[in-house]
């Protein structure tokens, strides 16, 4: 029974074809779409999204900064070249240096589950070049429910959550919460952040000209202290309306950067969403839905912990607002599913520089200089069945504004008419294949514009900023090619993909030069990966999944000759035997594993990265009926490794031109439990 039972949830995920419900999951995907289930509940070692998609996804690769906050890589693409939505919602990071991505503004206790959309096939938002990361959190319900989570780690973790939920026919509420904290991690080597500084300090890669090291004082620092509140109210107005209200909190406190600089003073994050659906209003209405949102963060980073901070710091405060809202309505119009619809969108993003948190002079105060990028598109997809091919075709069009409070910053404004056509065909009851091709683009962000960097003081004395945007860059288009096919045995699954991407006006960044570092270039990138299932008997079941890309420049950026493509991860493989003991314990052993880096963008400041082979084990016991106990130890063999390179479009130790950069290695042996009560 339970061999049926696993095979049924494997091609759940991997041949859906209509609405398909797994647990709390409600979604309609293409054949591409990956869906990574049951968040809350699986990933209770950290808070940290990106290491659980890391670990949960083979196409998925990190981008490692600190304990918590870290980002992601999607097919060799991350920044903005992936958009994250949450529950629809698009969340901006205020700090240039990517210390505040998207994903890091929901924590996994209030997840319930991921879809990641590869490739151009998304025309509802704005922005989706390579990848769409679409994040659903818990939803409330009807019969009152909720858990209570006490975590403890390696290096001090400790963390606890709850959630409670419940309500009437009509009124669903939903109340979630958590503190987390941690001390400073320790690589294979027993090298805390300070030991890692001191590594690179001792084989004289980093420059202590400015001193990067902690102070004394501030060395014993915890990683971060994070904090978390989420309140949702569900209204079912009439039997075809639907009205939902959510705010969620994010407040972090000390976040620390080891490889960088400066250290997040704080980061706060406020997200306020409303969503009304109203169904069957005729014809040409079988849904329509109607969404409004606002994002807020909060972002002062500062030198204030570090040696060169001592008796003068610096701090760069940042703060950045997305607002933005959609309409769009849905029809069935014979064998044609057709949906229509307009989105918008506003963000401002602003920043400054403070010494010792006074305001330094106007003409060298401003980062980002108050930036407004506004997007108004119209949209339309139609979904059309016919017999065991289904065709999936949609058309964007964007026009967008950027503008600058600064008078000698030029604006800029981009229109794009983008689309797809995407088609799946089933073979038969266990068998299908699907193809599609798609343009796609997104504009360049404030910081590729208009970035100034803080002031130096030059050897005849004088002081300069540099601006290191470049102010009339050109938005980036995606064309892309991708095909597979997915199969299910009688035991097993197994899903294909390959794709080919050509980059049109690609933004990357140029460390040889001294200003204006950003500039267009056309490129390439392709790959492939496949996933699947076995189930060998009724308690033991595997799943893996394996990714590959490479990517190249078409020329070179100007004076340099390299023509690597920067951040595409080498070949990753991940498999997890899974068994099931009896009713009560569940274990797992995880194998995470990747070549060595040996195609990587050396001018700009990458650098080979040895292979690894990670081995994660975890144990799962439910007791006394509401209660569950984990166990889990990761990276079981000590190893030191780097998963994360050191691209300079990110501002890593030290500043030096012609220095190497500070390599950011990751967790040593990490023991972990977690005790759960559900009620």
């Amino acid at each position: 029974m339970k061999k049926t039972i696993y095979l049924s949830f494997a091609c759940s995920l991997l041949l859906q074809a209509a609405p398909v419900e797994l647990g709390t999951i409600d979604v309609e995907a293409k054949a591409d779409t990956e869906v990574i289930k049951d968040v809350h509940g699986e990933d209770i070692k950290s808070a940290d999204l990106a290491e659980a998609l890391f670990k949960q996804s083979p196409s998925i690769s990190l981008v490692r900064r600190s304990g918590i906050a870290n980002d992601v890589i999607v097919r060799g693409q991350k920044k903005d070249n992936v958009n994250v939505t949450i529950d629809g919602t698009k969340v901006c990071g205020a700090c240039p240096n990517r210390m505040d991505p998207p994903v890091s503004h929901v924590l996994t206790n209030n997840i319930d589950y991921i879809e990641i959309n590869e490739g151009p096939y998304n025309v509802e938002d704005f922005g989706v070049l390579s990848a769409d990361v679409k994040i659903h959190t818990i939803k409330p319900t009807k019969e009152w429910s909720g858990d209570l989570n006490l975590g403890y780690g390696s290096w001090n973790y400790k963390k606890a959550a709850f959630s409670l939920s419940g309500g009437t026919d009509t009124v669903k509420l939903l109340l979630s919460a958590s503190t987390e904290t941690s001390e400073q991690y320790e690589d294979g080597d027993g090298n805390d952040f300070v030991g890692q500084i001191q590594r690179e300090i001792d084989a004289g890669n980093v420059s202590t000209v400015k001193n990067p090291q902690y102070q004394d004082k501030y060395k014993d620092m915890d990683a971060y202290d994070k904090k978390t509140f989420m309140a949702k109210l569900f209204w079912d107005i009439s039997d075809n309306q639907e009205l939902r209200l959510s705010y969620t909190a994010n407040r972090s406190d000390d976040v620390l950067y080891p490889s960088s600089k400066m250290d997040a003073i704080y980061d706060d994050s406020d997200i306020y969403n409303l969503e009304y659906s109203v169904k069957n209003l005729g014809t040409y209405s079988k849904e329509l839905n109607f969404q409004l949102y606002q994002t807020e963060v909060e972002h002062p980073m500062s030198t204030k912990y570090r040696e060169m901070g001592a008796m003068m710091y610096m701090t760069h405060a940042l703060t950045t607002k997305m607002q933005g809202a959609k309409l769009k309505n849905s029809f069935d119009l014979g064998n044609h599913t057709i949906t229509t619809g307009v989105d918008y969108s506003l963000r401002n993003w602003d920043g400054g520089y403070y010494k010792n948190d006074v305001p330094l002079a106007e003409r060298f105060f401003h980062s980002i200089y108050d930036v407004d990028t506004k997007n108004i598109a119209f949209f339309i997809k139609d979904k059309i069945t016919m017999d065991k091919f289904v065709l999936d075709i949609g058309l964007r069009y964007d026009d967008t504004e950027i503008t600058s409070e600064n008078a000698m910053q030029q604006d800029n404004d981009y229109s794009e008419l983008n689309g797809y056509i995407y088609g799946t065909y089933h073979a038969d009851a266990s068998t299908k294949y699907f193809a599609g091709f798609g343009k796609s683009s997104r504009v360049p962000d404030a910081k590729e514009l208009y970035w100034i960097g803080s002031p130096m003081t030059m050897p005849d004395g004088s002081v300069v900023a540099m601006s290191i945007g470049t102010p009339n860059l050109e938005d980036t288009i995606n064309y892309e090619f991708d095909i597979g096919m997915e199969k299910q045995f009688e035991d097993a699954t197994f899903k294909f993909k390959a794709f080919y991407s050509i980059l049109d006006n690609f933004i990357a960044y140029n460390a040889s030069k001294r200003m204006n570092k950003y500039e267009n270039v056309d490129a390439t990138i392709y790959g492939f990966e496949f996933s699947g299932t076995y189930i060998a008997t009724d308690s033991l079941y595997f799943d893996y999944g394996m990714s590959y890309q490479r990517g190249k420049k078409d020329d070179p950026l100007e004076g340099q000759t390299g023509t690597n493509m920067p951040e595409i991860p080498p070949m990753k493989f991940n498999l997890a035997a899974n068994y099931d003991w009896d009713e009560t314990l569940a274990l797992r052993a995880e194998l995470v594993a990747s070549d060595s880096w040996t195609d990587y963008d050396e001018e700009n400041g990458e650098q080979e990265l040895d292979s690894y082979a990670v081995l994660n084990l975890k144990a799962t016991k439910t007791f006394a009926k509401n209660f569950e106990f984990t166990l889990g130890v990761d990276n079981v063999f000590d190893k030191t490794y780097a998963v994360s390179n050191t691209y300079k479009d990110l501002i890593l130790l030290p500043t030096t031109a012609d220095s190497n950069v500070m390599l950011m290695n990751e967790p040593g042996r990490y023991i972990y439990a977690n005790l759960k009560y559900s009620f």
